[in-house]
């Protein structure tokens, strides 16, 4: 992986002026996953997304740990889903255009 598409997680935490502990729990929490590159600690860019919407279901809403994994299964459950809901529609599609 290149450094260029690695934030350390201080510079996240300086952005959006969240603690380093609520970066830390999630971690604990298995809810984000760190790169430790000389014993700096980095994210991926590709996860900032992520962390952006679990800063702000915690710092905005007050949800704890516990919520934020129950939202984030949720919200992954629901994408698999709507994912096997649109292949199930093009397969649909298929049949009905044959008859």
């Amino acid at each position: 992986m290149e450094n260029r598409q690695l934030i350390p997680v201080a510079d996240f935490c300086d952005h959006y002026h969240i603690e380093f502990s609520f970066v830390r729990s999630l971690h604990d929490f298995g809810l984000v996953e760190f790169t430790t590159v000389k014993e700096v600690q980095y994210l991926r860019a590709e996860d900032l997304t992520e962390l952006e919407k679990m800063a702000r279901l915690h710092y905005e809403l007050d949800i704890n740990m516990e919520g934020i994994d129950a939202i984030k299964h949720i919200l992954q459950r629901m994408d698999k889903l709507q994912q096997e809901l649109n292949s199930l529609k093009s397969r649909l599609n298929l049949y009905e255009r044959s008859e």
